[in-house]
């Protein structure tokens, strides 16, 4: 008995010390603040796609607190998990029962609805947003469509992944390709491109932005379904009013446009720009 408890004693001495170096690592690496961000999935899938960079983020010690909000037809939020008062950067995953719906104003209701039930219940002021492909068009048509929404928190930072801001191969690329100009400007626009183009005078100001977008390096440039210089036409979208843009390549087979949302080097970039001090 007597060695029964002293093995215990000990393991537990082990724990509260891992965990102490835990949460010393955490604090010296990642701010500690209430900021909520949204993770936003793309055509035909599902929070799930989120699950691997969120559970990276609190295995790196950026955040305490992941629930996930289901967005029914109806516009109907419904959560699932509570995020306590103080807790430490937490992760909203969005679910849309809507998954493959193409009318990006339509998915920008659906995506001003999560946001603002979040911020009804829990009373934000600020805000991170992320999305993978079709979840950045969902995102840039909210900011379009409900950016003067005294509803809408504060956007601190927003990360876009894979996103086809002027069309994709097969879904609005326009033929032949572009070239840009030295501020992202295409040469060539798709319909979704010029209209998201009034964002350049209406994007929130001080938003740092982050641009992760994939080549595979077959002589496509593209990461199968987006290419390379669709994405970067982002910049020419925030240029005028962001507070910051960076762009990150990543290349080889986990640059494949479904695989950049469980790539383990999109999460140390991600998890640095949103969260790293």
């Amino acid at each position: 008995m007597l060695r029964a408890i002293v093995a215990l004693l000990a393991t537990l001495v082990i724990v509260w010390g891992v965990q102490s170096i835990y949460r010393i690592h955490a604090a010296k690496n990642y701010v500690d603040s209430t900021t909520p961000t949204f993770f936003f999935h793309g055509w035909g899938s599902s929070y799930h796609a989120e699950q691997h960079m969120a559970n990276a983020a609190r295995r790196a010690g950026a955040t305490d607190t992941i629930i996930w909000a289901n967005v029914a037809k109806s516009g109907k939020v419904t959560f699932h998990g509570n995020i306590p008062h103080g807790a430490r950067n937490p992760i909203i995953e969005v679910n849309f029962a809507d998954n493959k719906n193409g009318n990006y104003h339509r998915d920008s209701d659906y995506a001003y609805d999560v946001v603002n039930a979040a911020t009804k219940k829990w009373h934000f002021k600020t805000m991170n947003l992320e999305g993978h492909s079709m979840g950045n068009l969902d995102l840039m048509f909210m900011l379009l469509d409900h950016g003067n929404s005294a509803n809408l928190p504060q956007l601190k930072k927003q990360v876009n992944i894979a996103g086809h801001f002027n069309g994709g191969i097969g879904f609005g690329y326009p033929k032949g390709g572009t070239t840009l100009a030295k501020d992202g400007r295409p040469n060539k626009e798709e319909k979704n491109f010029t209209e998201l183009k009034k964002l350049r005078a209406t994007y929130p100001r001080g938003t740092k932005v982050l641009n992760l977008y994939g080549n595979l390096g077959d002589g496509t440039n593209s990461d199968s379904q987006v290419p390379v210089k669709s994405a970067q036409t982002l910049k020419y979208l925030v240029g005028p009013r962001a507070a910051s843009y960076q762009e990150h390549e990543f290349t080889g087979r986990r640059a494949q446009h479904s695989r950049l949302h469980s790539n383990p080097q999109v999460d140390r970039v991600l998890i640095n720009f949103l969260w790293g001090k």
